[in-house]
C-alpha cells in the first residue's frame, strides 16, 4: 500500500509535535521532520553539537507517527547551511538511539561524496553487512528544482544498486504532464521501494496516482501554506477530493485539460460522482500550455501509455477548438493515420474526450460538446413568442456552443465580440459545419448592443470571472441599456462568482437570470454519463459547487 507522508518544517519542538499529531488525525501514515533550520540553530552558535543532536532525538521520540528525518542542504533545495560532518553525525546518532526514526533521507550526492561519509551514515542505518540490528532505513534521494536531470537514469540505477539503500527517491520539477509518464515508468521498473514525484503544477498527477503504479509513498502537506516542495497538495484534498485510498492499478484516469486548471471545480464533482456510484476512476488536473502542438503531444502520450488507462477528459480554455482540430486530424477516414482513431463532429469546438476501446491495436476515441447540450437545455424555457432573438458576447469555444444551441432552438443569433474578425470566422465555421439550413447568424459591434433589443443575452467571455482579466466588468452594458421586457433573460456562463456583476445588474432591474453553475453542472453531468454510462447525481454536483464557491 502506498503510504502518505506529511512533511513538517521544524522550527521548534512543540509546534512540530502538534503538527505531527494533526497529521495522524488526518490519516497520514508517517511524517517527515525537516530539521534543516532546527538542527543548524543559527541563533545560538554556542550550542554544542550534542545539544542539537539531542533536540532532534527528543523530537523523534515524541513523534506520534513513524517518521523520516531529513536535514536538507541548501544546494539541494533545503535550508541547511552548516557542515556536512555535523549533519552526518546526526544521522549516525539517530540510527543508534533508543527511539530511532523509521528512515533517514540522505541525498545521493552527499552519500557518494566520500567513503568516510558513507561509513558514518551506514552506522546509523541497517546496512546488509552490519551484524547488529538497526531499525532505521536509508532513503537515498535526488532532487532537481529546475527540471529533469540529464543523468536521471544513471542516478536511479546508482541508488537501486547501493546495498544500504532501502528506498529510492526521485523528485524533479515537471516541465509538462508528460513528465509524469516517465515517473510512472520509474515506478513500474523499480527493483526496490521507490518514490518518484514531479514538482510543480505539472507534477500533481504523480502525487495523486502513486498508488496506481506502486509508489512507496507520496507527500501531502498539512495545510496550503506549509508545503515543503512546489505542487504538494493537502492531505485533506488527497484523501477526500481525490479518494487516494481507493486508487489501484485498475483505476481509470480522467482529467481536466486546459490552461490554467488549478481552480477548476471539475475534480470536485466528478470524483464525488465516481464515489457515489462506486466507479473505479479518478479525475485529476491536467494542465497543458496553450498551443495545439502541446495539446496534441500530450493527448497522444496519455492515450499511448498502456498502464495509465486514460479513459477520458474534459477540455477547457484554450483547448476546446484544439480538440475539434484533433478530431479531424485523427479521424477514422484518414487511412494514413494509425496513432488513434477519433470520431467527432468536425472542426468545431469540443469539450469532451472519451476513449472507447480499440480497433486492433489502435485506440478508438470520440469527442463531443456537452456545453452545447447544457445550454440547449437551459434556454429551452426562455423562448419568446415567434422567433427568439439571442445576443452572445464572445467568439470562443463557449460562444460557439451557445450559438449552435440557440440556432438549434430556432433563434436569431447575433455575436458581439471584442474582435469582430473572430466573430466572422466563428460564423463562417458554424455555417460550414451545420447540418441542414438555419437562421443566419450575424456579427454586431459591441457599441450596437445598446441600440438593439434581445430576448436572451449570454455572456461567453471571462469578463466578470473571479481571478480573470476583468472581474468587475460587464461584457453586456446593462446599466447603459434602455428598459427591457421583464421576461428578458441574462445568462452568464461564468460560474465563479455565482452572482457575477452581469447577473447582479440584471437582478437589480428585475430581469430573469441563469447562472453559470447551472450550465457547469449540466455539462459535467453529460460528461459523467458519457464516461460511466450512468446518470450523474446532478443535485450533488450543484450542492458541492455552490457550497465551495460560497466559502
Amino acid at each position: 500500500m502506498t503510504q502518505i507522508c506529511v512533511p513538517i518544517m521544524v522550527e521548534e519542538h512543540a509546534s512540530a509535535i502538534r503538527d505531527a499529531t494533526l497529521a495522524a488525525e488526518h490519516g497520514a501514515d508517517l511524517v517527515e521532520f525537516r530539521v534543516d533550520v532546527f538542527f543548524e540553530d543559527k541563533e545560538d552558535s554556542t550550542d554544542l553539537l550534542q545539544d542539537r543532536i539531542d533536540r532532534v532525538l527528543a523530537l523523534v521520540k515524541a513523534s506520534p507517527l513513524p517518521c523520516i528525518v531529513t536535514c536538507r542542504p541548501h544546494w539541494e533545495g533545503g535550508e541547511y547551511y552548516g557542515d556536512d560532518d555535523e549533519r552526518v553525525s546526526l544521522y549516525e546518532a539517530l540510527g543508534t538511539s533508543e527511539h530511532p526514526p523509521a528512515y533517514i533521507d540522505v541525498e545521493l550526492a552527499t552519500y557518494t561524496r566520500s567513503a568516510n561519509i558513507r561509513q558514518k551514515i551506514n552506522l546509523g542505518v541497517n546496512h546488509p553487512k552490519q551484524q547488529r540490528a538497526v531499525s532505521t532505513r536509508l532513503i537515498l534521494s535526488t532532487h532537481d528544482f529546475e527540471g529533469r536531470p540529464s543523468d536521471l537514469t544513471r542516478k536511479v540505477l546508482q541508488m537501486q544498486e547501493e546495498p544500504a539503500c532501502a528506498v529510492v527517491k526521485v523528485a524533479y520539477r515537471a516541465r509538462s504532464i508528460r513528465d509524469n509518464l516517465e515517473l510512472f515508468e520509474i515506478l513500474r521498473d523499480q527493483t526496490k521501494p521507490t518514490i518518484a514525484l514531479g514538482m510543480g503544477d505539472f507534477g500533481i498527477m504523480s502525487r495523486i496516482l502513486a498508488p496506481k503504479f506502486g509508489g512507496f509513498l507520496t507527500f501531502a502537506s498539512l495545510r496550503d501554506e506549509s508545503t515543503t516542495a512546489p505542487g504538494q497538495i493537502t492531505i485533506e484534498d488527497l484523501l477526500g477530493l481525490y479518494r487516494f485510498r481507493s486508487i489501484k492499478p485498475s483505476t481509470k484516469i480522467y482529467g481536466i485539460i486546459g490552461w490554467p486548471v488549478k481552480q477548476s471545480m471539475s475534480p470536485l464533482v466528478h470524483n464525488a460522482g465516481f464515489e457515489q456510484i462506486g466507479w473505479d476512476g479518478v479525475y485529476v488536473p491536467m494542465p497543458v500550455e496553450g498551443s495545439y502542438e502541446s495539446f496534441k503531444a500530450t493527448v497522444l502520450s496519455l492515450i499511448d501509455h498502456e498502464e495509465l488507462n486514460f479513459a477520458g477528459a474534459s477540455v477547457t480554455i484554450p483547448h476546446k477548438e484544439h480538440l475539434g482540430r484533433f478530431s479531424v486530424e485523427f479521424n477514422p477516414h484518414d487511412e494514413g493515420n494509425t496513432s488513434v482513431l477519433i470520431a467527432g463532429d468536425g472542426p468545431i469546438a469540443q469539450n469532451t474526450l472519451e476513449l472507447d476501446g480499440f480497433a486492433g491495436d489502435i485506440p478508438l476515441a470520440e469527442t463531443s460538446n456537452t456545453d452545447e447540450q447544457a445550454i440547449y437545455e437551459l434556454i429551452s424555457h426562455t423562448s419568446a413568442n415567434g422567433t427568439p432573438r439571442v445576443l452572445i458576447a464572445g467568439a470562443g469555444g463557449v460562444a460557439e456552443a451557445a450559438a449552435r444551441a440557440a440556432r438549434a432552438r430556432g433563434a436569431k443569433v447575433c455575436l458581439a465580440a471584442r474582435t469582430p474578425e473572430r466573430a466572422e470566422l466563428l460564423i463562417k465555421r458554424i455555417n460550414e459545419t451545420s447540418h441542414g439550413s438555419g437562421i443566419a447568424i450575424e456579427s454586431v459591434k459591441q457599441e450596437q448592443v445598446l441600440c438593439m433589443e434581445f430576448d436572451l443575452y449570454i455572456n461567453c467571455t471571462p469578463v466578470g470571472m473571479a481571478g480573470g482579466p476583468d472581474p468587475d466588468g460587464l461584457s453586456i452594458p446593462i446599466p447603459d441599456m434602455p428598459n427591457l421586457s421583464p421576461d428578458t433573460v441574462f445568462f452568464d456562463t461564468v460560474y465563479n462568482p455565482i452572482e457575477t456583476p452581469m447577473l447582479k445588474a440584471a437582478k437589480e432591474r428585475g430581469y430573469r437570470t441563469i447562472d453559470g453553475v447551472q450550465m457547469f453542472v449540466k455539462q459535467a453531468a453529460a460528461q459523467f454519463e458519457i464516461w460511466t454510462g450512468q446518470a450523474a447525481p446532478e443535485e450533488l454536483f450543484d450542492t458541492l459547487v455552490r457550497t465551495k464557491l460560497s466559502n
